[in-house]
């Protein structure tokens, strides 16, 4: 997603509250997932200068961390000798019993964009940066966007990134520490990619998910793709959200899973309003929606909802160490 936007939703994203609807809250770029015997969501702060981790028992009320990572806390951010830097997308990963929080810094022209990476003992916080950049973009490569999946058939990590300019999608093996790359793997840019790219397991089916289209306008949507394996050969599926008539421009989203009734939810960003060309301005919104899939594993299309997502509450747990 792009920087211009998010001081603009600042003031909206700082009066966020406890929320019983759709959108549950101000704010992009969401990342869910199931831990703790909590809900989370990691979405890209207004102010674009930290981050910030919104739990919930149940999907339908919501309530913001303390900040989990400023951006004055990260050291390397200011090497490049811009002056003003933004810091979106987060995505967090658990492993090694510890909390990983991958982000992208900007901004992406003229200087590259990055990824970072900060650890922490609890899903809530607070985050040390690892003290350098994890990927550095260049070349016609935006590194930007990242989600890291820790695959269950063979227990590694890998690092999905990138879109945008240039919409290529980059995929790399982490080393067990979870804050170096250990190499590089070739994989293909699937059909309509742009960016956001996000993947599950589901029944021994990978699915590789991500927007495509302008951020800021009505044909941002989310498409998927599946695979055998976490690295692919990737089959295009389709779209599964796109706008309505009240709804534009979702997508920048994750899907994340109830392990006590197996049941599959999407968190991602959209525009309040009705049809029209945009681009867009002002704050988006986060929702939730359930999942439904096919017999045969297709994902199922999403309707956009005003209503709280169905309540979904979480067996108690001490804190899980990986993502379901």
């Amino acid at each position: 997603m792009r920087l211009s936007i998010l001081i603009a939703a600042a003031a909206a994203l700082a009066g966020a509250a406890p929320a019983s609807h759709n959108p549950v809250f101000a704010g992009a770029d969401p990342d869910m997932v199931a831990l703790c015997g909590r809900w989370w969501i990691y979405p890209t702060d207004g102010t674009a200068k930290r981050f910030y981790a919104y739990q919930s028992p149940d999907l339908q009320h919501w309530t913001r961390s303390a900040p989990l990572l400023d951006m004055a806390d990260v050291a390397w951010i200011g090497a490049d000798g811009v002056h003003d830097h933004g810091l979106w997308a987060p995505s967090l990963t658990a492993a090694n019993g510890r909390y990983y929080l991958y982000y992208a810094v900007g901004p992406q022209n003229p200087t590259p964009s990055l990824l970072g990476v900060a650890v922490a003992d609890s899903p809530d916080g607070p985050f040390l940066d690892s003290g350098k950049p994890l990927l550095t973009g260049g070349n016609g490569f935006e590194a930007i966007d990242p989600m890291v999946f820790v695959d269950p058939a063979s227990g590694k990590a890998y690092l999905y990134a990138g879109g945008s300019a240039g919409a290529t999608l980059r995929m790399f093996e982490l080393e067990p520490n979870m804050t170096e790359i250990a190499r590089e793997i070739p994989i293909e840019t699937p059909p309509n990619f742009t960016e956001g790219a996000f993947l599950h397991v589901r029944r021994g089916i990978y699915y590789l998910s991500y927007s495509h289209g302008h951020y800021n306008r009505p044909d941002y949507s989310v498409h998927y793709a599946t695979a055998p394996h976490a690295t692919g050969p990737w089959t295009y599926r389709g779209e599964i959200l796109h706008s309505d008539a009240t709804h534009q421009g979702p997508g920048h989203h994750a899907f994340a899973q109830n392990p006590a009734t197996g049941q599959w939810f999407i968190a991602y960003h959209r525009w309040e309003r009705g049809p029209g060309p945009g681009p867009y301005r002002g704050a988006r919104q986060i929702a939730i929606d359930a999942i439904r899939y096919a017999a045969d594993g297709r994902i199922l299309p999403v309707r956009m909802t005003d209503t709280p997502p169905p309540a979904s509450p979480l067996p108690a747990s001490s804190c899980r160490k990986d993502r379901p």
